[in-house]
């Protein structure tokens, strides 16, 4: 017999836990946190790719078990979960575990979502619960390793909570869900060549985690068995896509420490670790009330992750993916609007030659931080044409829980989202979403709230 694995631990965690053992912060932040997300995969329904998407997922089987956000088809709820965890990943405007380096609840809110349609019946309290373990063991995972990325976190790790997710709504046994788990690691994947090159692809692998997920505890419902040693054998998840790992007290402190409650809401549509960097000038900006054509050059002083992820030169044709993940035009965007918001990805928008001269005239410098996860603290530095120097640093970036956004800002981020969605979310449809969200607990069946985040057009199809 083969050596208990971690995943035996995890598993037994998610089985046992209920609803109950939820402490209320843990409850409020997962509450905030699938209305945000909600949102995000709202305003995905307006970026690039989204039409192409729609129709080859269409090629892969009909159904009408689960509706995709916005537009309201009825498809399989493999192809649903796809679809609407591409959409809410697409801006890059969904939330993160900073630590982790993991959009943690992008990929279990899409697949549980459209399981809970097809089941009918599930309950808000089931969703919470659903959510707040899922993250828990995304994040976990991707607090382990104490190397780079070196596959897409994200896709991998949300693969995982996806599982736990599904598991957890649908009450699996303890070897359901370990076999489920075992399925879904023989589908992770997810490649950081599309993060380093901008591609549409980084979002689409979310949608692969997703649809996979979902597959994986319909074949682990049907009976199909995997291999027990998925996370420290020697072909297992830590040994395989992390190159390095440490679990430490991580096992130890499951149900002490609820990593749903150290995610970070994404106050701008880039790249989280363009966020320090935006927010330090946006800071500048006000606080000295400089414009443009005072500014002489800009310099952000950053960890090497993020020098990694977002510190790609700026280029006269850059796609919106590509946009997003370049911290030099996403600092050029804050200082000359004040503001990083969803239009300003448009291609139309990037192609700018006034914020593309302004991004040529930033430069990303590689502090001596040892922490190869690290996505702070960050320095940026701008020198004016009257020679004056000043600059700004951030430990705690803005959207972190120390440095968090307030209600009133996380809500008119959704609203914002809602009316830029294709076709737009009325603002009364948008606000009973806040409301239900709000009472989730007394949801008896979350398939209604969907009904709301689809459009007039999307009801009329």
């Amino acid at each position: 017999m083969s050596n208990p694995d971690p995943i035996d631990i995890l598993v037994d965690y998610v089985v046992d836990t209920k609803f109950e053992d939820l402490p209320p912060e843990v409850v409020e932040a997962t509450r905030v946190l699938i209305l945000d997300s909600f949102g995000v995969g709202i305003v995905g329904s307006a970026a690039p790719q989204v039409d192409e998407m729609r129709s080859a997922a269409a090629l892969w089987g009909r159904g009408d078990d689960a509706r995709v956000w916005v537009s309201g088809e009825r498809l399989p709820a493999p192809t649903a979960a796809f679809l609407n965890a591409f959409q809410t990943h697409n801006s890059e405007f969904d939330c993160v575990h900073d630590g982790a380096v993991v959009h943690c609840v992008t990929v279990v809110l899409a697949a549980v979502m459209a399981v809970a349609e097809r089941s009918g019946n599930i309950g808000g309290k089931a969703l919470i619960t659903a959510v707040a373990l899922g993250v828990d063991v995304a994040c976990n995972l991707g607090l382990a390793a104490t190397s780079g990325l070196q596959f897409f976190r994200p896709a991998t790790a949300g693969a995982f909570a996806a599982v736990m997710g599904i598991g957890k709504m649908l009450e699996f046994d303890r070897e359901r869900l370990i076999h489920a788990c075992s399925i879904a690691y023989g589908q992770v994947g997810g490649t950081m060549q599309a993060h380093t090159e901008g591609s549409t692809l980084l979002a689409v692998q979310m949608g692969f985690s997703a649809r996979n997920a979902v597959a994986a505890c319909d074949l682990a419902t049907a009976g199909v068995t995997g291999p027990r040693n998925i996370i420290e054998g020697p072909f297992g998840y830590l040994n395989l896509i992390e190159a390095s790992y440490d679990l430490g007290d991580i096992l130890q402190n499951l149900g002490k420490v609820w990593r749903i409650t150290e995610v970070s809401l994404k106050p701008f549509p880039s790249g989280r670790a363009t966020h320090g960097i935006a927010d330090c000038c946006l800071g500048l900006r006000r606080d000295h009330g400089i414009v443009v054509d005072d500014i002489a050059s800009v310099s952000a002083h950053v960890p090497p992750l993020i020098n990694h992820l977002v510190g790609r030169p700026p280029q006269d044709n850059m796609t919106p993916a590509y946009a997003r993940l370049c911290a030099s035009y996403v600092a050029a965007r804050a200082l000359a609007h004040g503001a990083v918001e969803v239009e300003h990805f448009k291609v139309d928008m990037i192609s700018d030659a006034t914020i593309g001269d302004l991004s040529k005239n930033i430069s990303i410098v590689i502090d001596d931080n040892p922490d190869p996860n690290a996505l702070s603290p960050i320095t940026v530095e701008i020198k004016l044409k009257n020679g004056e120097m000043i600059s700004a640093t951030r430990v705690h970036v803005y959207g972190n829980p120390q440095n968090p956004m307030s209600r009133e800002d996380y809500l008119a981020k959704y609203q914002r989202n809602c009316a830029a969605a294709r076709p737009a979310i009325p603002q009364e449809q948008a606000g009973d979403l806040i409301k239900r969200v709000d009472n989730l607990e007394d949801e008896t069946d979350i398939a209604g709230l969907v009904g709301l985040m689809i459009s007039q057009a999307g009801r009329n199809a």
